[in-house]
């Protein structure tokens, strides 16, 4: 019996993952256990993909107990999968996972338990907070004609959208590699700050913008930088209309923030754990690379 727990909490970074054998993985099962099923009305997921904490991602990679899926999500002691929609025994799992032996073998910072707990309840309250209904959205007066379309579909299938993250959306640039700034000039960032995950972008021959006050360049398009400082790093992207798109890690396009609110300026989005907005960079068509 063995399981595979993906943390799925970074947008920039590959997530964190959790290999369970053994008795370890056994003690998890019998916490797994299906309770009571979740009722009509009751707070799901979020139907848009936001950054931050969304979950564990629970697979059975050895031989599989029949009460569970093969895959399943588990958020605040709900389980979600294939004809699957419980309680788990112990609705306090992402704890477990969090205070025992098993995150702490990560090679992840000391302070990573902390900063998930803070990220389980961040998304707790966001949980709250669904059904959102965002603003209308009016037709911006200067399109921005070198962009990007907005084209969510050509992202969201099987064969891109979990090995493309956010910088790849950005730069509008698939690899299937998990893409991170500077990893194929060799010059990858390292430390998770503005400063060192800006330079590495510069390597790959992203503009550093800072001056771009949102405003759309004569030449390529608009990307902007933020950072969950320490932690993990996100990328936004400026479309043809005037408003900005972005890709959370592994999960779908969107062109919502963590306040379920279209994005005029990400300077002014809710972000979520990106609370420091770094710097405004220009992608130029043609003369890019990254890996």
């Amino acid at each position: 019996m063995s399981l595979r727990i993906t943390i799925d909490i970074f947008s920039g970074r590959e997530n964190p993952v959790v290999e369970l054998t053994g008795k370890e993985a056994q003690e998890a099962i019998k916490r797994l256990q299906p309770m009571r099923r979740i009722e009509k009305g009751e707070k799901g997921l979020p139907p848009e993909p936001t950054l931050g904490y969304r979950g564990l991602i629970i697979e059975q990679t050895g031989e599989p107990v029949k009460e569970l899926p093969k895959v399943f999500r588990l958020v605040h002691g709900d389980m979600l999968g294939a004809r699957l929609a419980h309680r788990a025994t112990d609705e306090a799992f992402e704890d477990f996972i969090c205070d025992t032996g098993p995150v702490r073998k990560l090679d992840l910072e000391e302070e990573f338990p902390k900063f998930m707990k803070k990220e389980i309840e961040r998304f707790r309250g966001l949980r709250v907070k669904w059904p959102w209904k965002g603003p209308v959205v009016w037709p911006v007066k200067s399109p921005c004609n070198c962009a990007p379309l907005y084209e969510p579909a050509w992202w969201n299938v099987p064969q891109r959208q979990p090995f493309n993250n956010c910088y790849n959306y950005a730069t509008n640039y698939r690899t299937d590699t998990f893409a991170q700034p500077g990893r194929a000039a060799g010059a990858i960032y390292a430390t998770l700050t503005c400063t060192d995950v800006k330079s590495a972008a510069m390597k790959d021959e992203l503009i550093n913008s800072p001056k771009a006050a949102n405003k759309c360049p004569k030449e390529g398009h608009l990307v902007a930088l933020v950072v969950a400082p320490g932690w993990d790093y996100h990328w936004y992207r400026k479309g043809r209309n005037g408003y900005w798109t972005h890709k959370p890690g592994s999960t779908p396009v969107t062109n919502l923030d963590n306040s379920a609110v279209t994005i005029p300026d990400p300077r002014t989005a809710d972000r979520g754990p990106y609370t420091n907005f770094c710097t405004f960079m220009v992608v130029m068509h043609g003369h890019i690379k990254i890996k």
